[in-house]
């Protein structure tokens, strides 16, 4: 007996959207990450327009996947346009984290310019799951 049928229907169902979200979050950050850092590092834009750059690539593609792969058959409560606003609102929050791991990383403790990408690729994600699971696309 394997260990994801010992849980609940809804633990499951919980598991296997965790699944979704770190192959799509991964992809989406991946993408946002391979922008920063060629617009930073080979092109020259200051570290911080590049991170806006990236983040609005992402924006897109991430509400496009994980609206319909992540969180597809989730229960969305109130209308496409609401979801819409509050997935800007968290995407806001993602942005202005990974602002301040380019600020602290970069800026502050004048690391390469890769240096705030782990911060991008693990912290940034975990908190955008939880935020996009009890209030985006809830």
């Amino acid at each position: 007996m394997n260990l994801l049928s010992r849980l609940s229907p809804q633990r499951q169902a919980l598991v296997w959207q965790i699944v979704r979200y770190g192959i799509t979050g991964l992809f989406v950050t991946a993408c946002q990450a391979a922008i920063y850092w060629t617009l930073a590092a080979p092109v020259g834009l200051h570290p911080q327009l590049a991170n806006t750059a990236g983040f609005c690539a992402a924006v897109l593609i991430g509400y496009v996947s994980h609206n319909a792969f992540t969180f597809r058959g989730q229960d969305k409560q109130g209308s496409h346009a609401a979801r819409t606003v509050r997935f800007a609102a968290v995407s806001l929050v993602s942005y202005a984290l990974n602002a301040l791991w380019v600020y602290l990383c970069v800026t502050y403790k004048e690391w390469p310019e890769w240096s705030p990408i782990p911060a991008m690729l693990f912290v940034t994600p975990a908190v955008v799951f939880v935020l996009n699971r009890r209030w985006v696309f809830r």
